[in-house]
């Protein structure tokens, strides 16, 4: 086994709960083999998700992606911290590609997809994505977690009048403007 393997897998085991051993490891590793999309992908979860760092995120992501473009599940990642970063345009352009890469997970990318319209406030192209996202999900968490999504933004649409129901208001209201106007007379 490489000492650089070996030393990507211990980041790999260690992440995210012991980020010292991950982040010793994953330095080891990558200065063994700079170029190594895994170790390089991980680097890029790290600064994201643990550092809040988004711009240094980009740069590994981008890193991995010259390595290694056929690594579905480095799309993921990469569209959410763009969605995170509101790098929403960025975001729509990585997505339109990774649905293409064989190997990426379609129900999270339309989960994905539901997240850049939410984060542009189109909520009805949100909730449109969140049901194909459950529909086309293999997985029955992923099914659960876009069933929560989809509801909280089912809560934030603008409530539907019904109109029946007004239209019979309106009727009741004429009705007794009308009988107040004859017992006033």
């Amino acid at each position: 086994m490489d000492t650089h393997n070996m030393y990507l897998f211990k980041a790999l085991d260690a992440y995210p709960y012991s980020l010292e051993e991950t982040m010793e490891s994953l330095n080891y590793a990558l200065s063994y083999d700079p170029e190594n999309a895994e170790a390089l992908l991980l680097m890029a979860k790290v600064r994201a998700y643990q550092l809040r760092d988004y711009e240094g995120a980009k740069h590994y992501f981008e890193l991995a992606m010259t390595q290694k473009m056929e690594m579905g599940k480095l799309y993921i990642d990469y569209s959410y911290v763009l969605i995170l970063n509101e790098d929403f345009t960025e975001a729509q352009r990585l997505l339109d590609y990774a649905i293409t890469v064989k190997g990426t997970d379609k129900g999270w990318m339309q989960w994905l997809q539901g997240q850049i319209f939410e984060g542009m406030f189109e909520l009805k192209r949100a909730k449109k994505a969140y049901k194909e996202a459950i529909r086309i999900s293999k997985c029955n968490n992923l099914s659960a977690f876009v069933k929560r999504e989809m509801e909280r933004v089912v809560e934030k649409l603008p409530k539907k009048k019904n109109k029946k129901k007004s239209k019979k208001k309106s009727k009741t209201k004429r009705k007794e403007k009308s009988k107040n106007r004859s017992k006033k007379k």
